[in-house]
């Protein structure tokens, strides 16, 4: 592929102002506003439901910018899907996704979508959730130990998606050529994983924010609960799995800086002798340099925080022999001691109770006995 960019031939436009339309899994084209020729430069990137995307050549060089609904060749017929790159950028993704036109199907861009093509697109689009609950059905009456996730149809209605979720390979021959009889479309299956899926439907993770694997996240990578143990992380599932149950993705995203911290930190089975007695390493602060010692094995008994620094200097006297007094520094005096409550801060679901609720004083009601001794105080009187 051609990747030579053409500086003396770049012109500046406005389209890098343009404001982008709300796509998942977008990017910022920071070129847009520059106009290279090369002959990679006349692919487009084109997003169709949710996240999947394919690179189509604009052959007929139609002026396209970011957000256009275009249609596009498919097998068979055309399909309807969304601008979502154009230019010098696009070269670059093909680079990086490892997509090159001479070993791959070349699709061509046939036009800008008409409004007749609008209103087809329209109509398959509306099927595609009363399609994918009727699927389920026929499935489970078929025995098939499969999940249908999602339908797509393609923009003309010819054509039809099925996205499955399944633990063991599944012969599911049968269920197309009913599928074929039911909704008289050409099927295809495309077996999908948890994450996928998750990416898919997308959702509101526990940060607050948008799934990253419906957002940004193309490409996944395995994560195992070793991340969390290196980022001192509780290993508690319920709070490590995202919504497709599986570990977040989130756990990789700063591991890297993690295991750089703490390179430089001593092996957490050494134990460090002084003359209060013997502690225990409990937990660390990778960023912070600072590590927590404790008195008892495996358990948080009589936490001491010290620096990384001054745990180095304890380890070196105890290979010469010596121990210090305690674990702080000479000129400190004791190291302070710290509560540990849990690594994500919980607490007891009473704690915004108001215990000292003043209560309300009974009204005293006068009796007989009352009023006669008030009698007889007013004749005292």
């Amino acid at each position: 592929m051609d990747y030579t960019l053409d500086r003396g031939n770049a012109r500046l436009t406005a389209a890098g102002c343009k404001k982008s339309s709300e796509q998942m899994l977008s990017i910022h084209d920071w070129l847009a506003d520059i106009d290279i020729n090369c002959k990679s430069c006349q692919y487009v990137e084109v997003q169709f439901k949710n996240t999947r995307k394919g690179y189509y050549l604009n052959s007929n060089n139609i002026a396209l910018e970011k957000g256009d609904i275009v249609a596009v060749e498919s097998n068979p017929g055309h399909d309807i899907g969304t601008v979502t790159m154009q230019g010098y950028l696009v070269a670059l993704q093909m680079r990086k996704n490892g997509y090159d036109p001479q070993k791959n199907e070349v699709k061509r861009v046939y036009r800008k979508a008409r409004p007749a093509d609008l209103e087809k697109w329209e109509e398959s689009k509306a099927k595609e959730h009363d399609a994918m609950l009727r699927t389920r059905k026929i499935a489970k009456d078929l025995n098939l130990d499969m999940k249908i996730g999602d339908v797509e149809y393609q923009g003309d209605g010819n054509k039809a998606i099925f996205y499955y979720i399944a633990d063991e390979r599944v012969d599911f021959r049968q269920l197309i050529k009913v599928l074929a009889e039911v909704f008289q479309v050409r099927i295809e299956m495309k077996q999908i994983g948890a994450r996928q899926e998750a990416g898919r439907i997308g959702g509101t993770g526990p940060c607050g924010r948008e799934l990253c694997c419906s957002t940004f996240l193309s490409k996944f990578s395995s994560v195992g609960t070793n991340a969390a143990r290196i980022q001192d992380l509780s290993i508690n599932p319920q709070k490590l799995a995202g919504q497709c149950a599986k570990l977040k993705c989130c756990l990789n995203f700063e591991l890297d800086n993690y295991i750089e911290a703490i390179k430089e930190f001593p092996d957490k089975s050494i134990q460090l002798e002084t003359e209060l007695g013997t502690y225990y390493f409990f937990k660390l602060d990778a960023f912070a340099r600072k590590m927590t010692y404790s008195t008892a094995p495996n358990a948080p008994q009589n936490l001491v925080e010290i620096s990384l620094d001054r745990a180095k200097e304890v380890i070196e006297m105890n290979k010469n022999g010596m121990k210090p007094e305690n674990l702080a520094d000479g000129t400190k005096g004791q190291a302070p001691v710290i509560d540990f409550t849990t690594a994500v801060g919980e607490g007891s679901l009473t704690r915004f109770d108001n215990k000292n609720k003043k209560k309300k004083k009974k009204k005293h009601k006068p009796n007989n006995n009352d009023k006669k001794n008030g009698n007889q105080g007013k004749q005292m009187g």
